[in-house]
């Protein structure tokens, strides 16, 4: 099979899947589809020049070639990359690939103090909260430390602040304004977007469902990304 079929093959199966992603009324062109994608769609956006080009080879192959002869045969690395544009696009990589985390939180009945003991030995600034085997709140250093603050301006008693149970101090308002919920079956594109959409994002919390209060896979912050971003250009 001659690298132009490939070639062709390829740039057909990212025209089906952009246009799949993008759901937008009208026929638009290819190139259309790429501007407008790029805009929102990180692979795309990375790979928006040779998209472009890729549009030119596509219409001289297609439409200057007759049936004895192709004008345009692409190079080894020009197939090579089309292909692996159109696998990142078709099949991209899932959360479900990336290491699991042991996510250590805390009890809904245990203190603030407790917490906060639970943050200092693990590292972490974001404690999943459980009533049983559910999650039912995120504490994070925000909330430590608005909340010792509110505490001493208003000189009310430390200890006593310390003493709450962290089941009386979670926030609902936290969890929508500083986290995102994914299963580990959604797209590892959609946490980098989560990110890009949210700056105040401290984490993204990825469950067995994508629905909060699921058993926690892993937990994505921002120092992950790199990674992510490596994920997807290997």
């Amino acid at each position: 099979m001659s690298n132009a079929v490939d070639f062709i093959s390829s740039y057909n199966a990212i025209d089906a899947r952009m246009r799949a992603i993008y759901r937008g009324k009208g026929n638009l062109q290819f190139t259309d589809l790429v501007r407008r994608l790029a805009e929102g769609n990180a692979t795309v956006a990375k790979y928006e020049d040779d998209l472009l080009a890729f549009a030119k080879l596509r219409n001289a192959i297609v439409h200057e070639s007759s049936r004895d002869r192709i004008i345009a045969e692409p190079c080894d690395d020009v197939t090579r990359l089309i292909a692996h544009i159109a696998e990142l696009l078709v099949t991209p990589p899932r959360l479900c690939a990336l290491r699991e985390k042991k996510v250590r939180g805390v009890d809904a009945d245990e203190t603030l103090a407790d917490a906060l003991i639970r943050s200092a030995e693990t590292g972490h600034s974001n404690l999943p909260v459980y009533r049983g085997e559910r999650v039912i709140g995120m504490l994070n250093n925000r909330r430590f430390v608005r909340l010792i603050g509110r505490a001493l301006k208003q000189g009310e008693d430390i200890e006593a602040t310390l003493s709450a149970p962290c089941s009386a101090v979670v926030s609902e308002d936290d969890l929508f304004r500083f986290y995102k919920v994914l299963g580990k079956n959604d797209e590892i594109q959609s946490a980098i977007n989560a990110f890009e959409e949210n700056r105040k994002l401290l984490a993204v919390i990825v469950t067995e469902s994508g629905a909060f209060g699921d058993r926690i896979v892993n937990l994505i912050t921002s120092s992950d990304l790199p990674a992510l971003f490596k994920m997807l250009e290997e």
